[in-house]
């Protein structure tokens, strides 16, 4: 069952030009737990209005705590609130089926060269030791490091064909240190 907590000594004016006296109100929820809102009667024609939950809490103790510290601030918002309460919109539906089954395929021109792009420079890496270069190399799977052999021109040696990552890492290792 629903209950009055606090009766606020104060009167709030409304967008609407009302004056308005605020309470804190509480009842237990069907988990237990306590529900708190605020509700604003009118002073001059006893209408009431209330905003939506405000706070949930284990005890009724904590509800009342809660009530006990709302600011004159606090009051003036949730008398806002209550006034103009938000509007629940509805998403836009649509009852038409698309065109198509998917997105449009990705196409590149023919007569531009499809390059590989590397996910890192082997010799701004390197700038920061050999070690750091062989650990972040060995992260990377084999199409990756091949992106790196053709992209900073390291092709050419038996080692940069190699299907094994392990010696395609020390492949660039050893070309960029030669650099």
């Amino acid at each position: 069952m629903a209950e009055v907590l606090v009766e606020f000594d104060a009167a709030f004016q409304g967008s609407n030009g009302a004056k308005y006296s605020p309470r804190a109100c509480t009842k237990a929820a069907d988990d237990g737990r306590w529900e708190g809102w605020l509700e604003f009667s009118d002073l001059d024609t006893g209408a009431v209005i209330r905003t939506a939950r405000e706070t949930i809490q284990p005890t009724r103790d904590d509800v009342m705590y809660w009530a006990t510290g709302l600011t004159r601030v606090y009051l003036e918002g949730a008398l806002a609130r209550a006034l103009t309460p938000a509007r629940r919109s509805e998403p836009l539906r649509v009852d038409v089926d698309p065109a198509f089954d998917g997105p449009a395929p990705v196409e590149v021109p023919a007569d531009v060269p499809r390059t590989a792009r590397a996910v890192l420079d082997p010799f701004e890496v390197y700038a920061q030791g050999e070690r750091v270069l062989r650990q972040e190399l060995s992260a990377l799977d084999i199409d990756h490091l091949r992106a790196i052999v053709q992209a900073h021109g390291l092709d050419g040696g038996a080692g940069a064909a190699s299907r094994v990552p392990a010696v395609v890492v020390e492949y660039i290792v050893a070309e960029v240190r030669a650099r």
